[in-house]
């Protein structure tokens, strides 16, 4: 684990994935992020690249030719994944195209993650380079998982999500192998808030595509800190948590995963973004945490 730090926050990254670890105050002592307990769900915030979920049949079809892309795609728990970069106040990890890569996804792709602490913020940045000589196709994205409860004396149901905006929004309800299905279900009508509830998640992630709102706060009914999300740009947000598990996971994605009726084909895939030869893709979410 690398770590960088100010005089309010310190925060870990675990080299394997490149997944963020420690987001812990230095005033109060609190823990922010889930300590990925492997009895659980061992992971802290995998980083989703070149796909979010599942693909259906557990392949992609990419100019007629399948790949077997995994699921979440190949950053998570990559152990090729290196500090590439570091300063007092950053983190940067890359990734860069192989013959190992390519044999599951077709692009001369560099990948780079970058964990920025700003005051009380931490930014999480993307950049992704196309070195290779047609246009590539791929969507990224966030995992990360919070404590949920925080302090001693809360339960998970004291908890909420707050969004910026007032939002009537479903779910999309998830088929058979994760993929994404045809029916919703209602979650949020005319309000910003989302109680916290342990068997909300019995049926697997919440997904909302085209929220009105750009961020969101995971907040208490019993304390004053706040867990704050600025997603801008990522049109889709998925939250998550193991049935009965004391973290809840906020996840902005550039993408979404497979259809049930998809056709597998990777370039016209829902979501999915495009970069054209030698160009350079960048997005970046914020977790500000408040006390």
């Amino acid at each position: 684990m690398a770590t960088i730090e100010n005089d309010i926050l310190t925060v870990g990254v675990n080299e394997l994935g490149a997944e963020l670890c420690q987001i812990q105050s230095k005033s109060s002592g609190k823990e922010y992020m889930w300590d990925a307990n492997p009895d659980i769900w061992g992971s802290y915030a995998p980083v989703l690249f070149p796909v979010i979920g599942a693909v259906k049949n557990g392949f992609v079809l990419i100019k007629g030719k399948e790949y077997k892309v995994p699921r979440h795609g190949f950053i998570r728990n990559n152990p090729n994944l290196k500090l590439v970069e570091e300063t007092a106040k950053s983190l940067t990890y890359g990734l860069k195209f192989s013959e190992k890569t390519l044999l599951i996804y077709p692009y001369k792709f560099e990948f780079m993650i970058t964990f920025s602490l700003e005051n009380n913020k931490i930014v999480v940045s993307h950049e992704v380079i196309n070195h290779g000589e047609e246009t590539m196709f791929f969507s990224l994205g966030g995992h990360p998982a919070f404590k949920c409860p925080v302090n001693d004396g809360e339960i998970y149901e004291d908890y909420y999500l707050e969004f910026a905006k007032t939002e009537t929004a479903s779910t999309w309800l998830l088929a058979e192998g994760g993929l994404v299905g045809n029916k919703t279900k209602p979650m949020i009508v005319n309000s910003n808030v989302l109680p916290l509830d342990p068997e909300m998640f019995d049926n697997d992630a919440l997904i909302f595509k085209n929220l009105n709102s750009k961020s969101v706060s995971l907040k208490s009914k019993k304390s004053s800190q706040v867990v704050h999300i600025d997603y801008t740009g990522f049109p889709y947000l998925g939250i998550w948590a193991k049935p009965n598990a004391n973290f809840v996971c906020i996840e902005p994605w550039l993408g979404i995963a497979d259809t049930a009726d998809s056709d597998q084909n990777f370039e016209t895939k829902e979501g999915i973004l495009s970069l054209s030869a030698g160009k350079t893709f960048a997005a970046s979410y914020t977790i500000e945490i408040i006390e």
